[in-house]
């Protein structure tokens, strides 16, 4: 069975850090771009395909480790009417139903849980066996391992996700996509 490297990358921090952002296409910051940049180089990846959300905060971090492909169905989840929020803005009973269960309730007009795996698992599908770098958000990372490796949604925020942070895992193709987690830069 062949397997090939996918590696994700979170984008470099942005203006708006420490609030919630889905959809909205935010910069990222000078530093936070040549820290995807640096951490690309440091980790040494050679020739690899590279994708990137086109969320302006992901493409720019690309575009400075090559030439990347777009691809929106790796954008964060929408947060809907808490984008671009702090959670101390947000009903406190609300924000802990939707951390306890997304799927059940999102935010308003936002995104379920469910959406951003399916579009994720729909971008992991289309994935060649080369190995391919794709620039992200930590809510597409999170959605890749719960794909990939059937993790929790619990599980998945056992992984600390920072800017410019990659995840490293080998991907097996035949029958359902598998992979195991080689590798977290942080």
């Amino acid at each position: 069975m062949s397997s090939f490297r996918l590696y994700l990358m979170r984008h470099g921090e942005t203006a708006l850090a420490g609030k919630l952002v889905g959809h909205h296409d935010c910069e990222a910051l000078p530093h936070g771009i040549s820290a995807c940049a640096n951490r690309a180089r440091a980790l040494g990846l050679g020739k690899v395909r590279l994708i990137s959300s086109d969320l302006k905060r992901a493409s720019a971090c690309a575009a400075a480790i090559g030439t990347p492909t777009l691809d929106p169905r790796w954008r964060e989840l929408d947060f809907g009417q808490w984008d671009g929020l702090a959670t101390s803005q947000i009903n406190a009973e609300r924000l802990t139903h939707f951390w306890d269960d997304p799927d059940a309730s999102p935010p308003p007009g936002g995104e379920r849980w469910s959406a951003l795996v399916a579009r994720v698992a729909e971008a992991i599908a289309a994935l060649s066996s080369e190995p391919t770098l794709v620039v992200t958000h930590g809510g597409a990372m999170r959605a890749a391992l719960h794909c990939l490796c059937g993790f929790s949604i619990a599980q998945t925020w056992a992984f600390d996700l920072p800017c410019a942070s990659v995840l490293a895992l080998s991907v097996w193709h035949g029958g359902p996509r598998r992979a195991q987690v080689t590798g977290l830069w942080a």
